[in-house]
């Protein structure tokens, strides 16, 4: 099925062979990961800009950082290599403006692991990649896998424009009502928790699972006055222990070898009927799965990340199809760049 992108020109390509100056446009993780691909790869980029809000007097990578306009105003022609995501009206309204003018590449680089989904990645897991698109319940789900997949080879930001879906929708096609009982895996502050009760005006219980402790701490004072939910300070994995955990200003915390020690839990070890689980757990979805196989055969509707890693996108739609056949698997795209907030709605 996806074998013909083997012969499509990747990202990467596309920008080590333009005739136009290269600008990384970017200075976080991302464009780390970026420019050490581009040093594998023989790329050396002319410029690195920021917004123009966040660029300062600063050097990222032995570059002094340009405000984008300034750049805009110096060079008349540039290829940029997009480093950041977000899913922010006025900045993916710039990136659109921009790309009126100028060729915009996104090369796709993973949130967590090392392993970037190139054509040789791409070569080494096309049966599992193919397995999970024939494992996709509808053709939307399939138009959105296959949207994500050649985007992660070709950087072109309008397969990701093209096949956006509202939140609001996808959680209409889980059928949730305010009777859930909801288990938050990576809960935040309590935003995800408001999700759920601004969607259906209640519910029957919320287990709501934070490791963060600053996170943990907020979400505290926002749940304080909430009936009937219970919050835990803890890692969701495939086995119970305890773990080094590090955050990242709140969200983006994950399991590292050092750190601060936290408990960790599994799913099953909770021993409740949830009827809905949400799991945005920073890449380790997968892990989760695996200490939920008992939870999984009653079939909670379920509501999964799936663009942390680079395997996310298929290998979790096959775990879950492992576990329990019985689901109905839907892939569902909302608005942001890179691919973040991609998720699994199953029911």
């Amino acid at each position: 099925m996806f074998s013909y992108l083997l012969d499509v020109e990747s990202s990467w390509k596309k920008i080590k062979n333009s005739p136009y100056p290269i600008a990384v446009y970017g200075t976080g993780n991302g464009a780390d990961k970026v420019f050490s691909e581009f040093e594998r790869l023989g790329i050396t980029p002319d410029y690195v800009v920021a917004s123009d809000s966040f660029a300062r007097d600063r050097t990222f990578h032995g570059y002094k950082v340009l405000p984008l306009s300034e750049l805009q105003r110096k060079v008349p022609d540039f290829t940029v290599a997009l480093c950041f995501a977000s899913g922010r009206e006025d900045v993916i309204d710039t990136i659109k403006n921009l790309s009126k003018g100028h060729t915009v590449l996104m090369p796709s680089v993973p949130v967590y692991g090392d392993e970037i989904f190139n054509k040789d990645y791409l070569k080494s897991h096309l049966n599992e990649i193919n397995s999970a698109y024939d494992n996709l319940a509808d053709g939307k789900s399939k138009e959105v896998f296959k949207s994500i997949i050649e985007f992660q080879i070709t950087g072109n930001l309008n397969l990701l424009f093209d096949c956006e879906t509202e939140k609001e929708e996808a959680l209409t096609l889980l059928g949730l009502t305010e009777n859930e009982t909801y288990l938050d895996l990576g809960a935040y502050r309590g935003d995800t928790v408001d999700e759920l009760v601004n969607f259906t005006g209640g519910y029957a219980k919320i287990t709501a699972v934070e490791p963060d402790g600053r996170s943990f701490k907020k979400l505290c004072r926002h749940s304080e006055n909430m009936q009937n939910i219970s919050l835990i300070n803890a890692v969701v994995s495939d086995k119970c222990g305890t773990y080094f955990f590090s955050g990242n200003k709140g969200r983006g915390g994950s399991i590292k070898t050092c750190g601060t020690e936290i408990p960790s839990i599994t799913v099953d070890s909770l021993q409740t009927d949830f009827t809905y689980i949400k799991a945005d757990t920073e890449g380790a979805e997968l892990q989760m799965l695996n200490g939920a196989k008992a939870t999984l055969q009653s079939k909670p509707k379920l509501n999964i990340a799936a663009y942390h890693r680079s395997e996310d996108i298929f290998s979790l739609v096959n775990k879950i199809r492992e576990i329990n056949p019985e689901y109905g698997i839907y892939l569902r795209h909302h608005r942001h760049i890179s691919f973040w907030d991609t998720n699994l709605y199953c029911k």
